[in-house]
């Protein structure tokens, strides 16, 4: 028996709204171009609107004219989704709460995450949207992926609840040292005054 191994996300499908609430919140709210257009091929009374989430995969979403906007919650039961999350700049993330608040949108507040923060609102059908922005950058040649990975080991090795950006720092310096080789026998840290 082998894996079918994932290499990605190729794009999540979502059942929107009608087709101009949809195309105001994913590319006028959230920044993302809307790519493409056709009808759901297997329902032609829906559209089928394309859009990219900022790393060239695709958010799809299919409308309806006869569907209006309900911000009441999405289920959360077993087996449904609980909410989408996105990753924002630095930059872009400070200013979120203002610009959520310049359109009224309801929203959580940042919130620490230990290895990212986290800003939590409601999508026009009431999904879960997450605006994430993480706490630090991988090296170079390394996904965020592997620090956390990394940063999973030494946060577990050190007995402590939960990622922080201690275990964050010395996981980058922990790939950095094993990925990246060095002409010194000693590299540990040292004091030059």
């Amino acid at each position: 028996m082998r894996k079918l191994q994932s290499q990605g996300v190729h794009h999540i499908t979502l059942t929107g709204a009608d087709r101009q609430t949809s195309i105001d919140f994913w590319e006028g709210t959230l920044g993302m171009p809307f790519v493409f257009d056709q009808p759901n091929l297997d329902n032609p009374r829906e559209g089928h609107l394309y859009f990219d989430p900022g790393d060239g995969r695709l958010i799809t979403v299919f409308t309806d004219e006869d569907r209006v906007p309900n911000a009441r919650r999405t289920p959360t039961d077993p087996g449904c989704v609980h909410h989408l999350a996105f990753n924002l700049s630095r930059a872009t993330f400070l200013q979120a709460v203002d610009r959520l608040n310049e359109r009224g949108i309801s929203h959580s507040g940042p919130k620490d995450r230990g290895f990212m923060d986290s800003i939590y609102f409601k999508d026009p059908m009431g999904l879960l949207i997450e605006l994430a922005c993480y706490k630090f950058e991988p090296p170079s040649g390394c996904t965020h992926a592997d620090v956390m990975i990394r940063a999973h080991q030494i946060r577990v090795h050190a007995g402590d609840y939960n990622i922080t950006e201690i275990h964050l720092a010395d996981a980058i310096e922990s790939l950095v040292s094993d990925r990246q080789n060095s002409l010194s026998v000693d590299r540990s840290a040292r004091n030059p005054y």
